[in-house]
């Protein structure tokens, strides 16, 4: 399978990663990756970058070489409803969006709450992808996030930080295995991204490509191999 993305990655922006934008671009551009996304955590996560930062992407280049790079937001999801820390205006500017729970920013609920959380989220019509729905502090019905993400035209990711041995997700075997499962029921794609906080880690994508490998997974739902299937899921590269 050919891995020609990452769209979920951070820099020293995001207060809790280790690498600036330039070397983590010549990181991804060494490893032979067609696009990256820079995907910075959102306001409501502590020590991150405010609203003005996402609102001047408009100054960086979306070329290196031969290599597209994106920019975004990982949004927090906060509330039940799927409430996110960026306004619409700010995130329809963006090339591409995910959005994911975070103990920081959540208080985890019920299955049903949970759910209802990630399902708010995805009918933004602005909000990409959804990252790393695996961890069992945060029960949610797979069944239904599945068929959501059919309905409203978004991502599911794999996340290879989830599956690493040094992950502090719980049960993200298990989550993705079901979850994988349903996804070929229903055909419905998904995208393995790194989650990288230091520059060694963008496009390390092996454990999650272990577990598709393993299950038998259809090469033709992972985004990962198509690099101009993925424009019909983001917002988009501005004109600027």
């Amino acid at each position: 399978m050919t891995d020609r993305m990452d769209l979920h990655t951070h820099t020293i922006a995001s207060g809790h990663a280790y690498n600036t934008r330039n070397e983590m671009i010549a990181a991804a551009y060494g490893k032979g990756l067609e696009i990256l996304a820079i995907t910075e955590h959102a306001p409501a996560m502590p020590g991150s970058c405010q609203h003005i930062y996402f609102s001047n992407y408009r100054v960086l280049p979306r070329r290196y070489e031969e290599m597209t790079v994106l920019y975004g937001a990982e949004l927090n999801i906060l509330d039940y409803a799927g409430s996110v820390d960026l306004p619409d205006d700010t995130l329809r500017k963006m090339d591409i969006t995910l959005a994911s729970i975070h103990p920081n920013c959540y208080v985890s609920g019920t299955e049903k709450e949970n759910t209802s959380a990630y399902l708010g989220a995805m009918k933004n019509p602005y909000i990409n992808i959804i990252a790393h729905p695996d961890d069992s502090r945060f029960p949610v019905d797979y069944e239904t996030l599945v068929k959501a993400a059919k309905e409203y035209h978004v991502l599911l990711e794999v996340n290879n930080t989830s599956l690493s041995p040094a992950s502090f997700r719980l049960g993200a075997h298990e989550n993705y295995r079901k979850m994988l499962e349903l996804c070929v029921k229903y055909q419905v794609p998904i995208v393995v991204d790194s989650d990288a906080h230091v520059d060694g880690l963008v496009g390390a994508h092996e454990f999650a490509m272990q577990m598709l490998n393993d299950m038998g997974f259809p090469e033709e739902l992972v985004l990962n191999t198509d690099s101009e299937a993925i424009y019909g899921y983001i917002n988009g590269i501005p004109e600027y």
